[in-house]
């Protein structure tokens, strides 16, 4: 919720009580910087009401405006946190990889201008899976006061047509992770940074060393899994 702009969560809340007639508070799966899109976001709420579960799908969706889309819906137990119940997210960053810049894609890719070698790239990306120390993938303030170790349990770059498509998932992330593991990665596909000086971003860290933030546009929180497969 932002006082002085829209909000996914405030168009949801806003719809749900024009549903229900109640005045509606969602928990979400997570937080997600501005300008990061979500495919997977998962929100949970308490109401009295008897409606069907795929009249709130059809009936929220027709009262949220046009970019916001309930894809599914689930009952689940009072005690159902989408945040502490989570086990893993999974994000995708996508690179626009063509000599011109895309058109309209240029909301939902990075365009970075250079000229990406994708092998080392990858082979760069395969090295976060396992449990790290991310601090050097934080915000400096953020990792000198929380713990800074994730379990990566997924990392892998690969290219369709024109797109190369980074997909991450671990049981949490930092603010800005990917999008700094992002900008590291494509230092190293730019010939800016070696493997070996991105490896000890993992080996030696410390706070905000990727200090390059890929843009916000390219970043897609994907899904969200729970123990009882919750939205497959």
């Amino acid at each position: 919720m932002q006082a002085n702009a829209p909000t996914v969560q405030g168009a949801l809340e806003q719809a749900l009580g024009t549903l229900t007639g109640e005045s509606v508070r969602v928990a979400l799966a997570g937080r997600t910087d501005a300008g990061v899109h979500a495919k997977g976001q998962v929100a949970a709420f308490n109401t009295n009401s008897r409606l069907p579960l795929d009249t709130f799908g059809r009936g929220t969706n027709a009262v949220l405006p046009l970019d916001v889309s309930v894809r599914a819906v689930a009952e689940v137990p009072l005690q159902f946190d989408p945040r502490r119940h989570a086990l893993s997210r999974l994000y995708r960053y996508t690179l626009h990889l063509g000599h011109q810049r895309p058109g309209l894609l240029r909301d939902f890719a990075w365009h970075p201008r250079v000229t990406l070698n994708l092998a080392p790239m990858a082979e760069a990306a395969h090295r976060l899976v396992g449990a790290h120390d991310f601090a050097s993938f934080a915000q400096p303030s953020e990792a000198r006061r929380r713990q800074t170790e994730r379990h990566v349990t997924r990392a892998e770059l690969r290219r369709k047509g024109e797109l190369a498509l980074f997909d991450i998932e671990a049981n949490a992330f930092l603010t800005q992770m990917v999008r700094r593991i992002v900008g590291a990665l494509v230092e190293v596909g730019s010939e800016k940074r070696t493997q070996v000086q991105f490896v000890s971003l993992l080996d030696d860290p410390h706070p905000g060393a990727a200090s390059v933030v890929a843009p916000a546009h390219g970043l897609c929180l994907m899904k969200v899994r729970y123990q009882n497969d919750l939205f497959v």
